[in-house]
């Protein structure tokens, strides 16, 4: 068990690790068993305000550190992942459930997204601008906004902090992470890596407990001047109004309800492969997975067979397994909501030719499960699936797919199979999605900016723009 290693069962608050201030903590479990794998701090307001406090007294010294030395240690914490990548996929196999395949490349993108923003930092340009008088000079800078609250879901718990920390202290930032209830460890190894690398204390701290008084303390805390957030649009909402009253910048990566189109000239081998790659990482369980999957009526038999065949294939089980490739959902209420869509949609008349059920295995494994015959008057069509439910629709036109993929309040990502470069422009221009993939079923990449349009969120993660939402710009006008 090399992952204990990471597990950290304190808080880092101001480089020190410590329990709650009240004592109490909770319980932590292994959801491919049910086994209880420790317990964390049951943190609150008060150890939140500490937190705030202590980011608050690093950031003169940290934000003004010679660039080449927070370059070095981003550097550093880039190798110490690398270095740690099996007992760091292993610690996250352990409290979410995924296979280790994927847990490992978890890890592997968020050393990525540390070692391209200690990159991208070193890019990061003002501008001279002409003025219009011959004695003056315009100057824009860039300067480091200041403390972040960072708020992390469960689904990719190392990775999405990766998204935040790398830019935040690449600029000059400090900060405050609240990493899930279901899945903290992965956080909180972020802050032992942090401390080993040689990070001054309270440039980054890690906090477990109550989501509501957490969030309540960052977002009322007028120290406290940017809230980044991965999670569902509801929650992403109400942090957008209390920023308000402090007026941070905010940016927010939220639901998703991606469709995935399969145009009668696509590769079906190819769109069946992204497919699985797409509805089935992480057991269905991403913004980003295919939620609807439309097949246009001259392959859609073809399509659905082959998708068939594949998904049988699969290995459910254990993600510390060898061979597994769908580990179970988080927790009971995963189970039940995807249970719920699933009677909805039968019940108005889909059919299940796949799957459909708990699986044998217990705890909350789910069978991979296809259904056909989906239409737009069914709940998935317009809510987020978040299991390993695949819903494929029929559609006649171009037109008519394209209507049906924007049916929604969302518009994270989507996807298209086809080898027409003229609709591939056409789509690149209607579809109403801050992410499409074309002929791909995963897209994300560090050097991409990743975010939607929409319901599905504010700012951008990764590629040159997920730095911007860190830095403040300030105008000088100089006369001279």
């Amino acid at each position: 068990m090399t992952y204990t290693k990471f597990m950290k069962q304190e808080n880092l608050i101001n480089g020190e690790w410590v329990h709650a201030d009240n004592g109490k903590s909770f319980n932590v479990s292994n959801p491919a068993t049910g086994e209880i794998i420790g317990s964390v701090p049951a943190s609150g307001y008060d150890e939140t305000q500490k937190a705030i406090a202590a980011a608050a007294a690093a950031f003169p010294s940290y934000s003004t550190k010679p660039l080449l030395e927070r370059v070095g240690l981003l550097w550093k914490l880039h190798d110490a992942l690398m270095d740690n990548q099996k007992s760091l996929a292993e610690l996250l196999t352990v409290e979410q459930g995924k296979s280790i395949t994927e847990a490992t490349g978890e890890i592997i993108i968020g050393a990525a997204y540390i070692r391209w923003f200690a990159e991208e930092i070193r890019r990061n340009k003002g501008e001279i601008v002409p003025a219009s008088a011959p004695d003056r000079r315009i100057l824009v800078t860039k300067h480091p906004v200041g403390v972040v609250g960072m708020i992390t879901p469960w689904n990719f718990p190392s990775s999405m902090l990766a998204r935040k920390l790398g830019p935040a202290l690449a600029a000059g930032c400090t900060v405050v992470a609240k990493p899930a209830s279901a899945t903290p460890y992965s956080g909180l190894a972020w802050g032992a890596l942090c401390e080993e690398v040689g990070f001054p204390k309270g440039v980054v701290n890690i906090l477990t407990g109550s989501a509501r008084e957490i969030g309540n303390a960052i977002m009322s805390n007028p120290v406290v001047r940017k809230v980044t957030f991965t999670g569902s649009t509801e929650v992403g909402k109400e942090l957008i109004k209390k920023s308000a009253d402090t007026v941070k910048k905010v940016s927010m990566e939220l639901g998703g309800n991606a469709p995935f189109i399969v145009f009668n000239d696509a590769d079906i081998d190819k769109a069946v492969d992204g497919a699985m790659v797409s509805k089935f990482r992480n057991s269905g369980q991403t913004c980003v997975c295919a939620n609807r999957i439309y097949v246009q009526s001259g392959v859609y038999e073809k399509f659905v067979t082959k998708f068939k065949d594949a998904t049988a294939k699969m290995k459910v089980g254990d993600g510390r397994e060898a061979g597994v490739e769908q580990g179970p959902l988080i927790d009971m209420s995963a189970v039940e909501k995807v249970e719920e869509l699933l009677s909805d949609a039968v019940g108005k008349g889909a059919k299940v030719v796949l799957g459909g059920k708990r699986h044998e295995k217990g705890e909350t494994f789910f069978e991979p499960t296809i259904v056909t015959d989906a239409t737009q008057s069914m709940r998935f069509s317009k809510e987020e699936i978040f299991g390993p439910l695949a819903p494929v629709f029929k559609f006649e036109t171009e037109d008519e797919a394209i209507k049906m993929a924007n049916d929604t309040d969302f518009g994270l990502c989507s996807y298209a199979y086809t080898r027409d470069v003229g609709r591939i422009m056409r789509l690149n221009s209607k579809l109403e999605y801050g992410m499409i993939g074309i002929n791909s079923g995963l897209i994300t990449t560090v050097e991409a900016p990743f975010g939607g349009v929409k319901e599905s969120g504010l700012g951008k993660e990764g590629g040159s723009q997920g730095l911007e939402d860190y830095l403040d710009t300030k105008y000088t006008a100089l006369d001279f």
